[in-house]
């Protein structure tokens, strides 16, 4: 199976629907990805043919969750999940943060060589930045356990906002855990095609 026809299954089996165009503008991003990513180590994974299922479908598995205007992707390293969210989305304002600079050199690569006018690069440790407006939703994939998470960025949210938090299992002992003044509002199980092992997204909120 080519990548496209991968990448269109995927997508219908997620329930989302996506023009050709912005299929091809997220198998352009995968391929920009693989390229830098031989000389800059910027994600673990190598094998090209996983290429669809964990770092598109993956990402993308949490599209229906992202109501939001804008929202921050904390430690997006090779760009995931936000620079699928932002293809998909182009509504979306999206803010990719690493304290990486080698990492920030490729996001700001990959959102000129993509045309991503909704995203911003940001090179900074999440608990040093200051944005001048705050994001009502923020993100992560395997960032931090769920405590460190909500703390590091909680100076980030904005009134009424949401954590989407992107985890393997579902995190009962890191839920556990939580600081007061904060609950989990949803715990959603995503089925990820390609993608073995349980996929979770964990959304929390100030009380």
């Amino acid at each position: 199976m080519s990548r496209e026809q991968q990448l269109s299954a995927g997508l219908s089996a997620l329930g989302i629907d996506l023009s050709a165009e912005v299929q091809a503008k997220l198998l352009a991003y995968t391929l920009f990805l693989e390229k830098w990513n031989r000389s800059f180590s910027l994600t673990a994974l190598r094998d090209p043919t996983l290429a669809v299922s964990h770092h598109l479908l993956d990402s993308l598995a949490i599209l229906p969750y992202v109501t939001a205007p804008n929202l921050l992707d904390v430690g997006s390293g090779g760009g995931q999940p936000g620079i699928p969210l932002a293809i998909a989305k182009p509504e979306l304002t999206v803010t990719l943060l690493d304290s990486s600079s080698k990492k920030t050199a490729f996001l700001q690569q990959a959102v000129i060589e993509l045309g991503l006018k909704n995203v911003q690069v940001v090179t900074a440790r999440v608990e040093e930045y200051k944005p001048a407006v705050p994001f009502a939703a923020i993100t992560s994939r395997a960032f931090a356990e769920l405590v460190d998470f909500v703390e590091l960025t909680r100076h980030l949210l904005a009134p009424d906002g949401v954590w989407l938090a992107m985890k393997g299992q579902r995190p009962e002992a890191e839920i556990a855990k939580l600081p007061a003044g904060v609950a989990v509002s949803a715990v959603h199980r995503l089925a990820v095609p390609g993608v073995d092992g349980e996929r979770h997204l964990v959304v929390i909120g100030e009380q």
